[in-house]
């Protein structure tokens, strides 16, 4: 991809970022509307901020438009619950995000030689970096105005053709026993997808087709939640903490009919669509009540390199394995990216979303949350 289309991409991926935010009113736009998400105003400060401080700060030294908001866009300097409050004015914060956004186009059009032959020039990656940065946020945007729109639903969407309970029989996708290519390197892949790796997996067969909403219904009406073999001690914890019953963005209309509730309000479900809205423990129980189990992600990486599997841009697929460091890993371009993220507790999902834009849709692609996150859109495959 050259120079000229990625600084497209990026005007894109900024616009989009952008355009999520500015319709909200003020109120919204300062909310935080699930404790795990910040407040729709920040992400747009926050990608500005992110951009200025690798083009100005690191690349020319130059700090004057990152050092007085460091503070508030710098994630561990300031809790997502006091963020709201600290945001200049919409209209402000986007005039200045803007003007950031245009002093920054005309570095990366015309570097100045001395910065030219920076590394993280090289093979445009700083380029790559921001357009994915951008692209993640604009994902976590629309999973804010998802729990807005949960948040204000008033719990009588009419369904005309109620969700059906249908098991999933799913075709299953044989692989051979060999040594296989996983991972990916600069100037796209991430530092946690790198050095790209041999592994050496032993025969499995996995579904060609993730779970579906009936699929999971199905799992639902046989007592999936109500059984506790089915779930190992902190699923059963996380159960009894939350009282959970359906996916996070499933509702009842007094019908006792279900839909789904997204970022721009209440929806019919489809059976036979990609179910999304479930943490790790879900996934895990569900997988335990078809006799089957989640992939391990080189397993899932494995295959989606062969074409096959289906339906991968529908839903984040929880993995089997916790988030973990290749061997020979290397933080870049800084420490915090995936470096505090190798915890033992934070467990790798693969694929994407529908809301998932272009830039991260990758076999090698890595994303990770801790097993009770459930605001993401991620759902499951299975593996026999």
């Amino acid at each position: 991809m050259s120079s000229a289309t990625l600084l497209d991409e990026l005007r894109i991926a900024q616009s989009l970022v952008a355009g999520l935010t500015e319709d909200l009113n003020e109120a919204d736009w300062r909310r935080q509307a699930h404790p795990d998400l910040s407040p729709p105003g920040w992400h747009l400060g926050h990608c500005a901020f992110i951009e200025t401080y690798w083009l100005q700060e690191v690349l020319l030294g130059d700090d004057r438009y990152t050092a007085p908001v460091a503070d508030l866009y710098t994630p561990p300097r300031t809790p997502k619950s006091e963020r709201g409050k600290q945001l200049p004015p919409p209209a402000a914060l986007a005039s200045w995000a803007a003007q950031l956004q245009s002093v920054n186009a005309a570095l990366l059009q015309d570097p100045p030689a001395g910065v030219s032959g920076h590394p993280l020039l090289q093979d445009d990656y700083l380029l790559h970096f921001l357009v994915q940065h951008y692209s993640q946020h604009y994902e976590t945007l629309v999973m804010i105005l998802t729990q807005q729109s949960l948040a204000t639903d008033p719990g009588d969407f009419s369904v005309d053709q109620p969700l059906e309970a249908i098991i999933d029989k799913p075709e299953t996708a044989h692989i051979e026993a060999g040594h296989y290519k996983v991972g990916g390197t600069a100037p796209v892949a991430y530092d946690n997808e790198s050095p790209a790796q041999q592994a050496t997996l032993g025969p499995y067969s996995i579904a060609v087709q993730p779970v579906t909403n009936s699929g999971y219904l199905a799992f639902m009406e046989a007592g999936g939640y109500d059984n506790p073999a089915l779930w190992d001690a902190p699923g059963r914890q996380w159960l009894q903490d939350t009282g959970a019953t359906a996916p996070d963005h499933w509702r009842r209309n007094p019908a006792g009919h279900w839909y789904g509730i997204g970022s721009r309000g209440a929806y019919a479900l489809t059976g036979n669509d990609v179910l999304h809205g479930i943490c790790r423990h879900e996934a895990q129980a569900c997988a335990r009540w078809a006799n089957a189990r989640l992939p391990h992600e080189h397993q899932w990486e494995v295959a989606c390199r062969l074409h096959r599997l289906e339906q991968t841009g529908r839903a984040w697929e929880w993995c089997d394995n916790p988030f973990y460091p290749y061997a020979g890993f290397r933080p870049f371009p800084y420490e915090e990216y995936s470096a505090p993220w190798f915890d033992g507790n934070h467990y790798s999902l693969r694929g994407s979303s529908l809301h998932t834009r272009p830039a991260i849709r990758r076999p090698g692609f890595r994303n990770f949350y801790q097993p009770d996150k459930r605001h993401v859109f991620a759902g499951l495959r299975l593996v026999y």
